[in-house]
């Protein structure tokens, strides 16, 4: 329990960070999309840490197929890293305060 504290903590400070420089635009900022925008990295951040210890795993259980296993991997990361770039995208540019 006390450690799922801590991670409710801690995302809630990578949250605040993430938003500073929105606290620091002028007329306020876009507060909320700052979050948005934090949640989706850190999303990201998630599945490609998931397809990454997957791939590790497929490879030492199947190590004649390694070079299948990477390219699959990195076509995967690179459609997660782009979902998360237009979701930052699009949570920066909405405002609800305009």
């Amino acid at each position: 329990m006390l450690n799922l504290v801590r991670l409710g903590l801690m995302v809630c400070g990578f949250m605040i960070l993430m938003a500073v420089p929105a606290f620091a635009a002028e007329g306020g900022g876009n507060v909320p999309g700052a979050i948005g925008a934090g949640l989706a990295v850190i999303g990201a951040g998630i599945g490609i840490g998931f397809l990454g210890k997957g791939a590790v795993e497929s490879i030492a259980r199947q190590p004649d197929q390694a070079t299948v296993i990477q390219v699959a991997m990195i076509i995967a990361a690179a459609l997660i890293e782009g979902l998360a770039f237009f979701a930052v995208y699009v949570c920066m540019t909405q405002n609800p305060f305009k």
